[in-house]
């Protein structure tokens, strides 16, 4: 059967594999620790799940209308960006998705002409570079220098734009970096595209879950120019546990908000009605479970960092946000005799039965990505394992 040059070309996502042949090794008996997908561990909260199932109760359990969201959940979606990111939105300026994935993919779609560049800082989440191109567009990479927090400087954004730039993609706090932006350096961004073309794709899907001593600043707050050019995305499911209820959401200028349900109206019909509203009150009700979260995984990220610094030849920058750690390990690659992340992730797994995932996956080949998003004492399980692995190879 023939498949399509588009499908062809498209690489497979990396967290996905890595968790399935992990999820491969478990089912055939191995004791596999794995640090591969982003999902939080912990259940989604009592209250959201009541809410869920009181709305499946109440019949809400056909077709989103309309299918760009509920406007009750679009109204709770504008609060929390008024509460927590000084942002002003309307209703009509909110499209619910499934999912934030669904979101950045319907965005990209809505924008993108054949040949448009969109920059987007390295290391990047594994999916936008593949995103970008099925989309038509062309990605233009910026590297971050690990020395300074992976964070692009706005001289290598101003160097990299080209009569075809038309979008920059920015996601902070960072998957896979765990990264932020200080404010300052998000308005100095601001400032370089003030009065182009260029619009900001911002992914704030981990704004909720920060550890740095700085406040995590929305790129559309920092002036009214920035407003008009950026689109931000944010999605029920790293703050709230949610990540099988696929629920996503796009704030934006309401011509692109438009285009956007548009889109959606022919994609998916809209996000799962009974989970849009199990959304709504996760949003509105008791946030005190989001905080108990964090400080879980402030705890963890202190954790990893130190026992990753302390194994000989590993280096790896502290975790400002989200729950990944992105750990510098090519300094034992001679002796493990890999020459690459994908080498190293490789032995690591049918070794020493831990799953990490390539840093070439998310364009930097030195590293690998750690999620944090398990338990204390998988974490302590899986890094002995690691040390043990690297200390007699």
């Amino acid at each position: 059967m023939h498949l399509s040059q588009r499908v062809q070309s498209l690489a497979e996502s990396a967290t996905l594999a890595v968790t399935a042949r992990a999820a491969q090794l478990k089912a055939d008996g191995v004791d596999v620790i794995s640090f591969g997908a982003g999902e939080p561990d912990f259940p989604t909260p009592p209250h959201i799940v009541a809410a869920g199932a009181q709305a499946m109760r109440d019949g809400h359990t056909k077709y989103s209308k309309p299918a760009s969201g509920l406007i009750a959940v679009k109204k709770a979606v504008c609060g929390k960006l008024r509460r927590e990111n000084d942002l002003e939105y309307a209703p009509e300026q909110i499209v619910i998705t499934a999912g934030g994935k669904n979101a950045c993919h319907l965005v990209l779609h809505a924008m993108l002409d054949p040949g448009d560049e969109v920059m987007i800082p390295v290391p990047y989440w594994v999916s936008y570079p593949e995103m970008v191109k099925l989309a038509g567009g062309v990605p233009v990479f910026l590297p971050g220098d690990p020395k300074d927090g992976f964070r692009v400087t706005p001289d290598q954004i101003r160097g990299a734009i080209t009569d075809r730039t038309r979008m920059m993609i920015l996601n902070s706090p960072s998957n896979p970096g765990g990264h932020m932006y200080a404010p300052e350096q998000i308005r100095a961004i601001a400032d370089v595209l003030q009065d182009t073309r260029i619009t900001v794709l911002s992914d704030e899907i981990y704004d909720r879950l920060v550890y740095a001593d700085m406040p995590c600043v929305s790129v559309a707050s920092v002036s009214d120019d920035a407003y008009q050019r950026t689109i931000t995305l944010n999605s029920a499911s790293k703050t709230y546990s949610m990540t099988g209820w696929r629920l996503g959401c796009v704030a934006g200028p309401t011509d692109l908000v438009r285009a956007v349900a548009k889109l959606q109206s022919q994609n998916t019909s809209g996000a799962t009605t009974f989970s849009q509203i199990a959304y709504a009150a996760a949003l509105d009700g008791d946030q005190s479970c989001v905080e108990e979260m964090r400080e879980a995984f402030r705890a963890r990220a202190r954790f990893i960092h130190t026992r990753l610094n302390a194994i000989p030849d590993v280096q790896c920058n502290e975790p400002q946000g989200a729950f990944y750690v992105f750990p510098d390990v090519s300094g034992t690659y001679a002796r493990l005799g890999v020459s690459d992340s994908q080498g190293f992730a490789t032995r690591l797994l049918n070794e020493a039965h831990v799953a990490v995932v390539p840093g070439s996956a998310f364009g930097m080949d030195a590293h690998v990505r750690l999620s944090f998003a398990t338990g204390m004492e998988q974490i302590e399980k899986g890094l002995s394992r690691m040390a043990d692995w690297i200390a007699r190879s």
